[in-house]
């Protein structure tokens, strides 16, 4: 269970050009999932993570149905943000709860993707490929 002041800090950034980028890139996701079947993982906007009890709703999940895991995170943000949700992505993938291999940061001003690997840690070389999915991201927006 996550306490008061962590679900602060995971708080809900929803402005406009935050949500146009949610869902340009969550539909985008949605039409390789779902229509033209070439990715497996499904992609879900604001969901939370446990159903189960109160846990972080990241901005894009990636969730495998036949395993019940989630491999995969994405937050959108910008300037100071940016900071925070990688925070927020390490400290998820590190803690190994939800089952999430790789963690993405969209920083939707400076156009700047951040990704962060299990195992792995930040990784600089081609930040906005999925390798869970072998798509790079970036091409969707």
């Amino acid at each position: 269970m996550i306490t008061l002041e962590e679900a602060l800090i995971m708080g809900t950034n929803a402005p406009k050009p935050h949500q146009r980028v949610i869902m340009r890139l969550s539909a985008e996701l949605f039409f390789l999932y779902d229509k033209q079947k070439t990715i497996v993982l499904e992609p879900l906007s604001e969901t939370m993570l446990d159903e189960g009890q109160t846990s972080p709703t990241p901005d894009i999940i990636l969730y495998d149905n036949i395993e019940m895991q989630t491999p995969v995170i994405i937050e959108i943000t910008h300037g100071d943000g940016v900071k925070k949700d990688l925070k927020k992505v390490r400290e998820l993938i590190d803690a190994d709860d939800y089952g999430i291999r790789e963690g993405f940061v969209y920083d939707y001003k400076r156009d700047k993707w951040h990704k962060y690997q299990q195992g792995e840690g930040d990784i600089s070389d081609k930040p906005s490929f999925c390798e869970a999915i072998n798509l790079d991201l970036a091409t969707l927006l």
